[in-house]
């Protein structure tokens, strides 16, 4: 079985705005390059938010040199930015947003999930670019649950989502900018499945929901995640004795500086300022 390097968990949580109630699973500026090209994750486990008539969310706020990955599992959340991106993600929807050489957006608990109220659970990835495409031109990709592989892994009701990447014939919905694959997995109670990744690539399995056990070997709770060896060619075996749901993230390793700075991620100081210069004269459009 395909070696593991770290295994970690945190269950602490904090606000971004007021609308998502999130714990930080991995981060690059506690593992850097280990990660890469992935730079950050937050999970909003299941919530309940009562009825009212003002949107919870995240106001306007900028964005340079790396890509945002919402996947929406209970709620509804809109996203509107400055270069006209926008629209509505609900349950099983995506949304991939490139900031590219500089956006600002917000993220909101959409109009009818704010008049209805509701659980919203959902998670965050913040995938890096190469830094001959971290001044590209901003996109937003609207992945409906329809357009993402769905791919039945057993009898009992396990899946996989290809969201980005590919496994076995099928292609992600999402385009991307380096090799990147997103597997969207939910595996039924008693059941056990193993998955081949790409050799060389950064491998990371995050369990949000239930525990599985990996490997035969390591018991994997919710709010966690396992980093395996690039370079180990073998499979990983999951099982999971009551259900759980997990993401599969491989992607190929960019092997360049990361500088970051709060909503900028870049390669090195000089571009950091550059981009707060940027903002701060208001290249990055208006809202």
């Amino acid at each position: 079985m395909k070696k593991v390097i770290g295994q970690y968990r945190t269950q602490q949580k904090h606000w971004v705005g007021d609308g998502f109630h999130v714990s930080t699973l991995f981060s690059y500026d506690r593992l850097g390059q280990v990660l890469s090209p992935f730079l950050m994750l937050d999970y909003a486990a299941p919530e309940f938010f009562s009825p009212t008539n003002t949107p919870r969310g995240v106001g306007a706020h900028p964005h340079r040199g790396f890509e945002t990955v919402t996947i929406a599992y209970k709620g509804e959340i809109s996203h509107r930015d400055s270069h006209g991106g926008g629209g509505t993600i609900q349950t099983g929807d995506v949304q991939w947003m490139t900031a590219g050489a500089g956006l600002l957006h917000e993220e909101l608990h959409s109009e009818v999930f704010t008049q209805q109220g509701g659980e919203l659970e959902m998670v965050q990835l913040w995938v890096n670019l190469p830094a001959k495409d971290k001044m590209t031109k901003g996109k937003y990709q609207a992945i409906t649950q329809a357009q993402i592989p769905s791919i039945a892994l057993d009898d009992a009701g396990s899946y996989l989502r290809v969201i980005a990447g590919q496994y076995a014939d099928a292609q992600g919905a999402a385009s991307t900018f380096s090799p990147v694959n997103v597997w969207d997995i939910q595996l039924a109670a008693g059941q056990q499945h193993e998955f081949n990744v790409p050799v060389g690539q950064t491998c990371i399995v995050v369990v949000r929901q239930g525990t599985v056990r990996i490997n035969q070997q390591y018991d994997v709770t919710d709010h966690s995640f396992v980093l395996f060896d690039r370079d180990d060619a073998a499979p990983i075996q999951i099982s999971a004795e009551q259900g759980a749901g997990i993401l599969i993230l491989t992607g190929q390793p960019l092997n360049e500086p990361i500088q970051g700075y709060g909503p900028f991620v870049m390669n090195t100081q000089q571009e950091i300022m550059q981009a707060i210069h940027d903002f701060n004269r208001g290249d990055f459009g208006e809202m």
